[in-house]
């Protein structure tokens, strides 16, 4: 065992942030990629803005916001899939790898937990839905500080509630504004760059870059 616990960032690295419009892509058209994206991008800036704020609304609201956006900058887009849209991302799919990788984990010794922005209720459809939920020690979900990554309070929940040192923590995330907030914090980090995206925060640096989490197995 390389560390005693590895921490996995939910959405875009356990799972598929992509999967409810590619659910109903025939229903959406050739504008679902666009459609998928700007959702996506709405949900992270509003969980920003909110937190710098301090105007704290749970996940599932930012998602339908970002939801309602998205519809509206995407004219081509049925309107009427809201709901199924919505419905979907309560049961995203994971990623292939992630229940193997993390079961072996898990039979090396290691704890193994989800931290995310995503509400106590997304977050155990999801883990429910994937099976995740008989390998996973823990869900840590931000709504207990009522604050949304970066912000450090939100790492903390690990080290606070698993009483370990910083260090101690293997975090992952695919997403690299997260990856910063977790190395300022002084967890070693795994950035799971899936879709080959450029670098940047330069000055926090990741200890490992993977192109899935199948790397965590072999890496030192």
């Amino acid at each position: 065992m390389r560390h005693a616990a590895y921490i996995f960032d939910a959405y875009g690295t356990l799972f598929d942030v992509h999967a409810a419009v590619r659910r109903h892509a025939g229903r959406i058209g050739a504008d679902g990629p666009l459609l998928s994206e700007i959702w996506r991008a709405k949900q992270l800036e509003y969980s920003w803005v909110r937190t710098l704020m301090g105007s704290y609304v749970d996940f599932w609201q930012l998602t339908e916001q970002a939801l309602d956006f998205a519809l509206a900058k995407v004219p081509s887009a049925d309107k009427s899939l809201r709901g199924d849209l919505l419905d979907a991302y309560w049961k995203l799919d994971c990623y292939p790898e992630v229940p193997a990788v993390l079961k072996a984990l898990k039979a090396d010794g290691a704890r193994l937990a989800i931290l995310s922005n995503g509400s106590p209720e997304m977050l155990e459809s999801a883990v429910r839905s994937a099976a995740l939920d008989q390998i996973l020690d823990e869900v840590f979900s931000v709504d207990i500080v009522r604050r949304f990554k970066t912000d450090p309070s939100t790492y903390d929940l690990v080290t606070s509630g698993w009483k370990l040192y910083p260090d101690a923590v293997s975090f992952q995330s695919s997403n690299r504004w997260d990856i910063a907030g977790a190395t300022k914090f002084g967890f070693r980090t795994v950035w799971i760059n899936r879709t080959a995206q450029p670098d940047e925060y330069g000055d926090l640096n990741p200890s490992l870059i993977l192109p899935s989490l199948e790397g965590l197995l072999t890496a030192e």
